[in-house]
Parts: C-alpha cells; sequence; structure tokens
C-alpha cells in the first residue's frame, strides 16, 4: 500500500515522543485515520476541549489539526462532533466492547447530527434520517439526498456555495482559455478581476 508524506511526517513525529502519552495517541489515530475515524474522534475531542494542543506548542486547536496531523479543520471538527453525537445519542456505538463492526461514515453521522439540532426539521424524517444512518447503515450520498430533502436550506449556505461554483468555473474557463494558442488575444476576456472579486467574497464567509 502507498504511503503518504502525511503519514511519514505523522510517524517522524511519532518516533521523537513518548509512546505512552495522550500526543502519541492522537497521532497513532491520525495515522490510522482511514480505518477507523472513531479513535481519531475521540481523541480530536479530547485536544480540542482540554487544550492540549497548547501544551503541545501550538496557539490553536486549528493549526495542531493543519501542522501536525495535517488534516483540516473542518474535517477535524465533524470528526469531533460526529463522536460526541454518538457517544450522546447512541453510546452502545462508541463503547469500549462495542461488538467489533463498521460505524457510519463520520460525515454521515455529522448531518445527522445537524439534522437533529435543526429545530424546523420534521420528527419523521429526523427519525427516518437517523434509522438510515445508524441502524440501516445507508451510503453517504443517499443520507445527503435524505438530509437535503429533510432540513430546509440555509440561504447564507446557499449563497456561499453559488460564490464558490462560480469561482471555480471561472478559474477552469482561465486556464482553458490559456491552453488555446488559436484564439486572437484580443478576444480572450480578462478574467483576473472577477476571480479576485469572487475570491474576496469567499474570504468573506
Amino acid at each position: 500500500m502507498t504511503r503518504t508524506r502525511a503519514e511519514d511526517y505523522i510517524e517522524a513525529i511519532m518516533r521523537q515522543i513518548d509512546p505512552d502519552s495522550p500526543r502519541y495517541r492522537v497521532l497513532l489515530s491520525a495515522r490510522d485515520f482511514k480505518s477507523s475515524w472513531a479513535s481519531l474522534g475521540e481523541q480530536l475531542q479530547k485536544v480540542l476541549h482540554q487544550g492540549l494542543y497548547s501544551d503541545w506548542g501550538y496557539a490553536s486547536f486549528e493549526d495542531y489539526c493543519r501542522q501536525e496531523i495535517r488534516i483540516r479543520t473542518q474535517t477535524a471538527m465533524k470528526l469531533t462532533r460526529a463522536w460526541g453525537f454518538l457517544a450522546r445519542e447512541a453510546p452502545e456505538l462508541t463503547a469500549k466492547d462495542r461488538p467489533t463492526q463498521a460505524l457510519p461514515d463520520f460525515r454521515a453521522v455529522d448531518l445527522l447530527r445537524q439534522a437533529s439540532e435543526e429545530e424546523d426539521t420534521a420528527p419523521e424524517a429526523r427519525e427516518a434520517l437517523r434509522r438510515a444512518v445508524l441502524e440501516e447503515g445507508r451510503s453517504l450520498a443517499t443520507v445527503r439526498r435524505q438530509f437535503r430533502e429533510a432540513v430546509p436550506p440555509n440561504p447564507e449556505e446557499q449563497k456561499t456555495g453559488a460564490i464558490r461554483a462560480a469561482l471555480a468555473c471561472v478559474r477552469r474557463l482561465q486556464g482553458l482559455l490559456a491552453d488555446i494558442e488559436e484564439l486572437p488575444p484580443d478576444t480572450i476576456p480578462d478574467l483576473t478581476g472577477l476571480a479576485d472579486a469572487l475570491e474576496l467574497l469567499t474570504s468573506e464567509d
């Protein structure tokens, strides 16, 4: 199996610290993240709530995630929230002596968490989503579709999504036009200003 640079980086740090330390356990969970998200979610919850990242020389939880365990803050927060939700709402799935079984995708669990916390979600839709995630093991695509049907769209999130989609289209068009040498230069629009404006809007979200 091909190793990634992130895995090599994590293991380099692991070799320098005490294997019995909390920091080592988090790194171990991060290295094995793809095979078991639950362990990493549990460990990161401790790092966040106990402020352990500060003890390890990081100014913030975000810096720790990005620089040491090499995952995005957004992913880290989904992991911690998904683990916390399971521990609270389905403790049988997080118990140490639980039967060996695959846990639901953490992204699906996080969607269930959001639906459970959304006041406008109909009870029957919330229960159907819960069954899909925790009992039936539905695919992430199926859970996402049910989530969109169950939870009213957030106007701000819709606007942000539209801006990001537009920015991606502009950047792609810039790249495609640059590869067409036959086009006269004066027929190619300057999209830099538009891309910069969209980039600014995304940074304000």
